[in-house]
């Protein structure tokens, strides 16, 4: 019996077989006279390989599976991802690549020759690359807002910024890490809370969602060909650079009990759906499953290829790489932990005596004898009433740590990555060419996803109303990204960006992913079944 990947590398038969349907001939003849350009450039087998895995990386695995896992408990939550990865994302995946070989149609034509009044599957998918483009160009913006201030030295995310007219509201600096104060008050510029409203957008936000959507306008409208070399560099680079900075957090205080408690299964927290809804709909997202990027993808690709190990291949490196990544993330919370509270008011005190003891702080500026006797947020309090000449010097020899303990929960959502890697490249020499390097391929790597995120959306288009308009597509879904996108870069776009991240898109994949295969299994399977097709005839029916 033929395997799958034997039938989806076949030739159209210019023949067909007796047993296939008027409908099908019908199909092939459509498909035979159809052009070949169904992407913005054609690519080989190779190429459609390592595309698949650095759209599998940029997805997801360096911003969201690390904040997800800290969220959910660490290996409980690791545990979950990886059985339902083994047992429903590598299979799903196995399915679109074939589904996708056999007819070489989009993700909307696809839905609609194999079952007619489920067409809607398709323009469903349309809808959540729609989504996730939208808030996918944000994260592009937020790597290259620490790009532009990784040329500064020293960096500054490293030190309390030196603030005017001081007040107590202003000491929010010293109640967590400069890393995280840098993320929430200049990447940001972040509202207190959501209900605030989009009242005005954020002016550096603004501009670097024009100059993501143009970049991406110039990409689509010349079809730039991303070669072999620089696929392999751009994917090995983040591979070298993520290692890099894993070994160097093991030598932080904290490191080994950090990765203990990444990898501590608790069993009770298995009971939670929460966790097993956050796990399954990442396994989608992490794949790009019920998007349609797959099989746009997989329909530009002349040539066979064994889809079994394409799929298990990405989905390998889709772990390896959210492993690597969520073990830097949680050394630097355990270092953030150890290093807060007391511990912290102990390194602020000593700091400040001994620059007084040099004569760069006056003899006003000395903390009380008691004061390590008594809770951090006394500390606190003692700045507070200092004059504000002295709280200006105070607060910027502050040391870079979180004078109020948090019970090692600093921070939620994507932000964490940024935070806890700035932390890491600040600690090499010459860190200011190590936080260039990695937060440009950074960058390079999430725009290279978004890429492959709107050939979902362009490629259905392309082939029916824009067919003789190219350009003009690029152009209509250019201008509506950037306009779409404009929320998030308001105060409050942080926030409304986790509710789509968090509820909004997953909550739609899975509906979208159990459609599709009600729709493989149970409606076109069966109708195959009793017209009497061969198992191996049709690929949709074994699956």
């Amino acid at each position: 019996m033929e395997s799958f990947e034997e039938i989806a590398d076949e030739e159209v038969p210019k023949e067909p077989r007796i047993y296939v349907s008027q409908s099908l001939r019908r199909l092939t003849r459509e498909i035979l006279a159809t052009k070949t350009q169904n992407c913005f450039t054609q690519t080989k087998r190779t190429e459609i390989t390592m595309i698949q895995i650095a759209f599998s990386i940029g997805l997801d695995s360096i911003w969201r599976f690390p904040y997800l896992c800290h969220r959910n408990g660490g290996g409980s939550f690791i545990l979950v991802y990886f059985f339902m990865l083994l047992l429903f994302g590598i299979p799903l995946l196995y399915i679109e690549m074939i589904m996708e070989q056999w007819l070489r149609v989009d993700n909307v034509r696809i839905w609609k020759q194999l079952v007619p009044w489920l067409g809607g599957i398709g323009y469903a998918s349309i809808m959540v690359c729609i989504l996730v483009s939208l808030y996918n160009s944000v994260i592009i913006v937020w790597s290259l807002s620490y790009l532009s201030h990784s040329f500064d030295h020293p960096l500054p995310w490293n030190e309390c910024p030196l603030v005017k007219n001081i007040n107590v509201t202003d000491l929010s600096c010293l109640r967590t890490v400069s890393h995280q104060y840098f993320w929430y008050h200049t990447t940001l510029s972040a509202s207190g809370h959501i209900e605030e409203g989009v009242k005005a957008l954020v002016l550096h936000l603004t501009l670097g969602i024009f100059a993501a959507w143009f970049l991406l306008f110039l990409i689509m409208i010349t079809g730039l060909k991303v070669s072999i070399p620089m696929l392999i560099f751009s994917v090995f680079l983040l591979y070298i650079l993520l290692l890099c900075l894993f070994i160097r957090s093991l030598f932080l205080e904290g490191a080994i009990a950090s990765l203990r408690r990444m990898v501590t299964i608790e069993l009770s927290a298995w009971a939670s759906l929460d966790l097993w809804r956050q796990a399954g709909s990442h396994v989608l997202y992490s794949l790009g499953l019920g998007m349609g990027t797959i099989i746009n993808l997989s329909s530009c690709k002349t040539g066979g290829s064994n889809y079994a190990q394409v799929a298990s291949l990405m989905a390998l490196v889709n772990l390896v790489t959210s492993l690597l990544a969520t073990s830097i993330i949680f050394i630097v919370l355990g270092f953030w932990a150890a290093t807060s509270g007391h511990a912290c008011v102990e390194k602020g005190v000593s700091k400040l005596m001994k620059l007084i003891d040099d004569g760069v702080l006056p003899q006003d500026a000395k903390p009380p004898e008691n004061i390590l006797l008594q809770p951090p947020l006394d500390y606190l309090d003692w700045i507070s009433n200092l004059p504000r000449h002295l709280q200006d010097q105070v607060i910027r020899f502050s040391p870079s740590c979180s004078i109020k303990a948090q019970k090692e929960k600093f921070m939620e959502g994507p932000g964490l990555a940024f935070a806890a890697f700035s932390q890491v490249v600040s600690l090499f020499p010459a860190s200011s060419l190590w936080a260039i390097l990695f937060f440009l391929t950074l960058a390079v790597t999430e725009l290279s996803t978004l890429i492959r995120i709107l050939e979902g959306i362009v490629v259905p288009f392309q082939n029916s109303i824009f067919r003789n308009y190219p350009q003009l597509l690029s152009a209509v879904v250019c201008l509506g990204g950037f306009l779409g996108s404009f929320v998030f870069t308001s105060r409050p776009g942080s926030y409304i960006m986790s509710l789509f991240d968090d509820r909004l898109v997953p909550l739609t994949l899975i509906t979208i992913v159990a459609f599709q295969n009600v729709a493989l299994a149970w409606i076109y399977g069966a109708k195959s079944s009793t017209r009497g097709y061969p198992p191996t005839t049709l690929p949709g029916t074994a699956a």
